[in-house]
């Protein structure tokens, strides 16, 4: 595996990239056909490198397809078959977010429906906001946990995580105001080391 990933023993230990990037390069994998794999990255680069993480249905609908092909050139690995019902799953969903009155629903056709069952799905700026704070929370308390832990390996790709995430409340003012407990903890972490 490249770029540090030398430790690597199983497919649960990498991300996506990572497992795909093996799955083309390495021979094992000589009966894939590699058509799909490459398509499979491209279409995740796409999604992942795109400033506004917003796709059009029809790509979507070309990434399923693409995903399908490369799921069933390992139909005979029974936890591929498994993942490949979860990714049909997690496909069928929407993820549209409405903010009222800033925001268009772009893939609901919302004819029909009342106005009561609309209002209830809405989302202000305020309440998204007050998500992507909360799950910034969870990450930087798993991070500050796991940092404190006695694992080596893991340790310092969290150590470097918090750096990272430090880097990042420390250039938003109103985040390192919001998180600054967390900042002195990883400021005492970083000192300990």
């Amino acid at each position: 595996m490249p770029r540090g990933q030398g430790k690597v023993k199983g497919a649960d230990q990498c991300d996506a990239s990572a497992l795909l990037n093996l799955i083309n390069y390495c021979d094992c994998f000589r009966s894939v056909d590699l058509k799909f794999v490459r398509e499979v990255i491209r279409y995740r680069n796409e999604l992942m490198h795109s400033c506004e993480l917003r796709v059009k249905d029809e790509w979507m609908r070309h990434y399923q397809v693409t995903l399908k092909n490369f799921v069933r050139q390992f139909s005979h690995v029974p936890q591929m078959r498994t993942a490949g019902k979860q990714i049909d799953e997690m496909l069928a969903v929407d993820l549209s977010i409405w903010i009222s009155g800033v925001d268009q629903m772009d893939s609901v056709d919302l004819t029909g429906i009342e106005t009561d069952s609309v209002s209830k799905w809405e989302s202000t700026a305020d309440l998204i906001s007050q998500w992507e704070a909360e799950l910034l929370q969870e990450k930087l308390q798993e991070l500050l946990h796991a940092a404190d832990d006695d694992h080596d390996d893991a340790k310092t790709q969290d150590t470097e995580q918090l750096k990272s995430l430090g880097s990042f409340l420390q250039a938003n003012k109103d985040l390192g105001e919001r998180f600054s407990a967390e900042l002195e903890a990883i400021t005492s972490l970083e000192a300990r080391r």
